[in-house]
């Protein structure tokens, strides 16, 4: 072997030796944005679990629970209808997840597949309604529904977020990304745009779809202000405006409210659960299978 042969491997092995230091960084930093991001769920649930003789107070903080009870996710359940208030933000939130995948499929193959006039003038309004802030427009939503009289209804609600514009761009990137080929070779065969749509390209972009679904529900399930707004029939509450009662009542029992806070955020944790697979299959849409 010549000179300049073994001075490869040793230069390779300088390389490697300077780096050893990379692979631990880079450990620490996933577990510092571990530590962000799962850190406060994992606290509030360690306190919805304490009893009340434990100090949640103290330091250093504990965050297993020595003795570990579900009393209070019971004391939520006799402080506030919690599970009505639930099954409301749940019939917003299903509701809101059906309007937003058939409507931004819709939209989104006409604007991807079509050729209509106007066509770019509908691209752009989409892009321009994600510009606007929605506390703008909130107003205008509430004569809206007060002139509609769906005020004080889930269903009025459900109107104003059935249809996102970015969910409409994303199903239209999505759609846009799809082979031309295969959906004329389905026109020679005689099939109409409806038949294009639903056994060809929709059954392509199911990870996208699967991504409208997440974040429609979790948009509508986590919304706050609009249901505050439009709402006042206690009956009709959603989740998230019922919880609020637990922080002016028991504002001194953080137990109560930490157990309220895990009600609200399990079903999305099982909602994303469910759609894992498809939903990390988004980035690969518009791929041909063999």
């Amino acid at each position: 072997m010549n000179a300049a042969g073994t001075v490869a491997p040793r230069r390779r092995e300088r390389q490697r030796g300077s780096r050893w230091w990379r692979l631990p960084l880079r450990y620490l930093l996933l577990l510092a944005v571990l530590a962000l991001t799962i850190g406060p769920f994992l606290w509030q649930l360690s306190t919805s679990l304490k009893g009340p003789g434990e100090d949640i107070y103290r330091y250093p903080p504990s965050l297993v629970p020595q003795h570990a009870t579900l009393a209070n996710y019971a004391g939520v359940a006799e402080t506030i209808p919690v599970w009505d208030f639930a099954l409301n933000s749940l019939k917003v939130a299903t509701t809101n997840v059906v309007t937003n995948c058939v409507g931004a499929a819709l939209a989104g193959y006409a604007l991807a597949r079509m050729r209509f006039r106007g066509r770019k003038a509908a691209l752009l309004v989409f892009v321009m309604a994600m510009l606007v802030p929605v506390e703008s427009i909130m107003i205008a939503q509430f004569v809206t529904m007060r002139e509609l009289r769906l005020n004080d209804t889930l269903l009025g609600v459900v109107l104003p977020g059935c249809i996102g514009a970015m969910n409409v761009l994303l199903m239209r990137n999505a759609f846009a990304g799809l082979p031309y080929e295969v959906e004329e070779a389905a026109f020679v065969d005689g099939a109409n745009a409806w038949q294009r749509f639903v056994r060809i390209a929709l059954p392509s972009v199911r990870g996208t779809l699967a991504v409208v679904a997440v974040f429609s529900f979790m948009g509508a399930w986590d919304d706050f202000l609009w249901p505050l707004i439009v709402l006042s029939d206690q009956s009709k509450f959603t989740l998230t405006i019922g919880l609020n009662f637990l922080h002016g009542t028991f504002a001194d029992n953080q137990r109560l409210v930490a157990a309220g806070t895990v009600i609200a955020v399990v079903p999305l944790i099982v909602l994303f659960a469910c759609l894992q697979r498809y939903f990390f299959r988004g980035v690969g849409e518009g791929a041909v299978k063999g």
